[in-house]
């Protein structure tokens, strides 16, 4: 549990995403809370959800397992029911998309494609990772572009 909310506050605090963290261990109030807030059909068997769970204001997001998938496809903030920050390739996506919800043709490009061999490429290369999200925030170079 403790590793999955390191990964999702190191994540929102990398990303520069405002969020308050409700510790559920010490105070029965956010036990209670969390409990009574989470979806019935998002509770595990036993009706008790583990943490981290996930909210925006009052709003349920979801467990660790659906944050993790909003991540790797590239949607958390859909996810965490935000507005994407213009210039990123959420907020490109959703301005392109088509009416059934397709990225139109025109608009895949060969970047989409070097986008997924430097995601591959830094996976294997584990200790410039955190560069890679610290760098991740800068504005391209003309070069870039």
């Amino acid at each position: 549990i403790k590793k999955k909310q390191q990964e999702v506050v190191g994540f929102l605090a990398a990303n520069k995403i405002d969020f308050k963290e409700l510790d559920i261990a010490c105070d029965e109030d956010n036990r209670k809370w969390m409990r009574e807030n989470v979806p019935g059909e998002k509770k595990p068997q036993n009706g008790i959800p583990l943490p981290p769970q996930i909210f925006n204001e009052e709003q349920y997001c979801g467990d660790f397992d659906s944050f993790f998938s909003a991540k790797e496809e590239n949607i958390i903030y859909s996810f965490l029911g935000l507005a994407p920050p213009s210039g990123s390739k959420e907020g490109w996506i959703a301005e392109e998309t088509v009416p059934n919800g397709e990225v139109s043709e025109e608009h895949k490009t060969e970047e989409d494609t070097e986008i997924s061999e430097i995601v591959e490429e830094n996976a294997e290369h584990t200790e410039d990772n955190a560069e890679v999200v610290a760098d991740s925030t800068e504005e391209p170079t003309e070069e870039q572009q």
